[in-house]
């Protein structure tokens, strides 16, 4: 017989246990207890010793390298390797490079945490065996922020990632050394992933295309959560249709995620030749004007909205002012969710079925014993979330997810008679990268500061692309576009009208 890996509690053990849980047990009652535990550790260890159900590995690879850094200038790769897919397919002949919070079995992944790095995933995301059975290749793992907490590119534990038009300036986040590898020209396609704008913010920052999907079309399955509802993952590529062809690999349901109600891919190509004519878009002022906006960024994507008239769209000012406290209602999701599931929960939590990576949830649970690492836009995020789960039960996450329902029906009254809103990516072009003098409230708003407008949409589970619209003193501005749900090709058809319509880099400010 096996030697038991899971072992009786003593009663020692089980006085503590109980004293945590807020009873009050005797001796001879511990002892009951003790011995009425014993058939259910049998079944623990018979679930100890069964193999267990994950998806079957294909396609050879090696671990690859860290490349050194006169090959990697800006920060942005992680590791490098070569992944070859099939022999033939729609992807054949594109290299695509991985965000590091994407399972590649046997190559490592760290998710830009100092406490995960040595991690080496046992299996692939169903995102990445789709890009391989579709004829792709993968090239490598891109750097990203801690645990993808911040939308900058400061806080990775491998340093910080360099914007591809000015070093020193930050690329956005959390997906960082995908959007730099795409703008540099490295690889044409790459995958984000985006819980509060992280496909989005980098694509602004560096003037790639990145496309948040509705919630649920692509599958998250082999992919680090953070939160549920709020977890996408999606294409960021160097032109309109590379974004559509990857899409149409990624979408469609794995039965692994239960994000996923049922959509399936489409063509989304098809959608490109449709041209802006026809199309009402709807301008919504609420997106300007933050506090950190920047006047000469929220001109220009005013004048790129003035050119969807030039290309044959209706465009028009419609106000919905609940999207002023969208964020408000993202932050207690954000916060108090990953405080439970990513951090609490090993990164996986509980009530849910799919595919659970039980070797990241293992190794991802050593942060306890490391947390003074953990990068201070976590630090951050987790102290309020804890103290909000703690000292108020979880309350006002439960309202925020109820809030969401009125948030999106605000979105979806306007698209009603619109077929797609209209507003900055981010407030402003790419900042400075904090110095390693940075002051800890430096970092975390440098962190958090772009994202009033990218965070709703994640909430509210809405199709949202970034398209590059301009330039400001060299650096790029991100226009964004936000579809009703499952209707990512009304998006596409009015940014590739866009893309073929106007030269966006001599749109300038």
């Amino acid at each position: 017989m096996p030697l038991a890996t899971v072992k009786l509690p003593s009663i020692d053990q089980l006085r503590d246990i109980a004293a945590e849980l807020g009873m009050t047990m005797s001796d001879s009652d511990l002892a009951m207890h003790r011995d009425a535990l014993v058939g259910n550790i049998r079944a623990y260890n018979l679930i100890d010793q069964m193999p267990d159900e994950v998806p079957q590995v294909a396609y050879p690879r090696t671990p690859g390298r860290r490349p050194p850094a006169e090959e990697n200038r800006h920060g942005a790769w992680y590791v490098k390797t070569t992944v070859e897919g099939a022999p033939s397919g729609r992807l054949k002949g594109k290299k695509v490079a991985l965000k590091d919070n994407i399972c590649l079995a046997g190559v490592p992944m760290m998710n830009g945490a100092s406490t995960l790095e040595g991690y080496v995933p046992d299996l692939d995301a169903t995102v990445a065996t789709r890009i391989l059975e579709a004829g792709g290749t993968i090239v490598g793992k891109t750097v990203c922020e801690y645990f993808c907490f911040s939308g900058g590119s400061h806080t990775s534990a491998s340093g910080p990632v360099h914007n591809p038009r000015r070093m020193g300036y930050s690329a956005g986040g959390s997906s960082s050394g995908s959007a730099v590898v795409v703008a540099l020209g490295e690889v044409p396609m790459a995958l984000g992933g985006d819980q509060g704008g992280s496909i989005r913010m980098p694509a602004s920052f560096c003037g790639i295309y990145g496309m948040k999907p509705t919630h649920g079309l692509v599958p998250y399955s082999g992919i680090m959560p953070i939160e549920l509802t709020l977890d996408h993952t999606g294409p960021m590529t160097a032109t309109v249709e590379d974004n559509a062809l990857l899409l149409e690999v990624l979408a469609g349901p794995d039965g692994l995620d239960p994000r996923q109600y049922g959509a399936q891919s489409r063509p989304f190509r098809e959608a490109l030749r449709g041209g802006a004519a026809g199309l009402r878009i709807a301008v919504v002022p609420e997106g300007f004007g933050h506090p950190q906006s920047q006047e000469s960024n929220d001109r220009l994507v005013r004048e790129a909205a003035e050119r969807f008239k030039g290309l044959g769209a209706t465009v028009e000012t419609v106000s919905i002012p609940m999207h002023r406290i969208g964020g408000a209602i993202w932050l207690p999701v954000a916060a108090e969710g990953a405080t439970m599931q990513m951090m609490l929960g090993n990164g996986f939590g509980f009530n849910w079925q799919g595919l659970y990576v039980t070797s990241m949830l293992d190794y991802h649970a050593g942060w306890r014993t490391r947390a003074d690492e953990l990068s201070e836009s976590l630090k951050n995020t987790f102290l309020l979330g804890h103290y909000m789960v703690t000292r108020h039960r979880g309350h006002y996450y439960a309202k925020a997810q109820n809030l969401v329902r009125r948030l999106r029906a605000a979105y979806d009254t306007v698209l009603g008679s619109y077929d797609l809103l209209l507003m900055p990516t981010l407030p402003m072009v790419a900042t400075p990268l904090p110095g390693p003098e940075a002051t800890v409230e430096e970092i975390v708003r440098r962190a958090f500061e772009v994202l009033p407008n990218t965070a709703p949409f994640d909430c509210t589970h809405h199709p949202a692309m970034s398209l590059p619209c301009g330039l400001v003193d060299g650096l790029p501005v991100g226009l964004m576009l936000i579809g009703r749900r499952h209707d990512e090709e009304t998006i596409y058809r009015a940014a590739a009208a866009f893309e073929s319509g106007v030269d966006w880099q001599s749109l300038t400010a």
